[in-house]
């Protein structure tokens, strides 16, 4: 079995739960957004093509729509980061400044 670095939980949120990787979390054609162990933004950068590639530089791609995670796109989603502080990625609002918000101080 495969040890991932998140877990998923309800219908549309993500635990990131180790510290030594980023996670990648790619949701159909929006903009791809990282998880770090010190927050949350956007991802500039090339998104590796195989599983053996991220982990080479310490990150894990989460395809939303996979049937591994939760099987389809979606327009909110909630991400649990590991600086205790919970945020809400609106699909809706990209490009404003409220894409990625707080949504929780701690969740803790």
């Amino acid at each position: 079995m495969i040890e991932k670095n998140f877990i998923t939980s309800g219908r549309n949120t993500i635990i990131h739960k180790n510290r030594k990787f980023d996670l990648l979390i790619v949701n159909g054609e929006n903009p791809v957004v990282i998880i770090s162990n010190r927050g949350i933004g956007e991802y500039k950068g090339e998104i590796p093509r195989k599983r053996s590639e991220a982990k080479k530089v310490y990150q894990e791609v989460i395809d939303i729509s996979s049937s591994e995670c939760f099987g389809e796109e979606k327009t909110l989603l909630f991400v649990q980061a590991l600086d205790n502080k919970e945020y809400k990625i609106d699909y809706s609002k990209i490009n404003t400044p409220t894409f990625i918000k707080v949504h929780q101080e701690n969740y803790i």
